[in-house]
């Protein structure tokens, strides 16, 4: 069904809003995946936290102009699903890779971060950024490295008299 005037203004105005936002974009071609497949997408992209919408490209190449996701406009090109990470980086590059896994037809075209248009194959490398916990956990690991490390270095000289003594004490019984 065709979209009247006032849709298409309303889609690429949401797009363009969600555009704005987004941290990255990852553009795929779904030609063949059934409207259930589609649907499955769909949720996975809710609940990974990211927006995922089929739109025709001389709409998007409208709601992305004005937006760092303006380098996508030259693969704008088939059947397209637009998916933008809005929390992670790469929270919809792991969408669209793990639902690829299972369904050959889902080809991503391009993939874009940082207002630079990607490779396709630069999916693997988005999609393997971690979370903001997994980020927040490694850098807390870091900082807190070097404290621990100074309290094992003071605890060390007790913890030699204390194994020094019971080996005393083990060679005394012993003999």
């Amino acid at each position: 069904m065709a979209l009247r005037l006032e849709d298409k203004k309303a889609l690429v105005a949401e797009v363009n809003e969600v555009a704005s936002k987004a941290l990255s974009a990852v553009v795929a071609e779904y030609r063949g995946l059934s409207a259930g497949e589609m649907d499955e997408l769909r949720k996975n992209a809710r609940e990974g936290g990211s927006y995922l919408r089929v739109v025709k490209n001389t709409l998007a190449k409208r709601a992305l102009s004005g937006t760092e996701f303006e380098c996508l406009n030259d693969t704008l090109v088939g059947p397209l699903v637009l998916g933008f990470s809005l929390e992670d980086p790469g929270a919809a590059a792991r969408v669209i890779k793990d639902f690829s896994k299972g369904h050959d037809k889902l080809k991503v075209t391009a993939v874009s971060v940082g207002g630079q248009s990607l490779p396709a194959s630069d999916l693997a490398r988005l999609a393997d950024l971690p979370t903001r916990e997994q980020a927040l956990g490694m850098l807390l690991g870091v900082m807190q490295a070097p404290i621990a490390k100074f309290v094992r270095t003071l605890a060390e000289p007790q913890a030699k008299l204390v194994r020094t003594i019971a080996a005393v004490r083990d060679a005394k019984q012993a003999a």
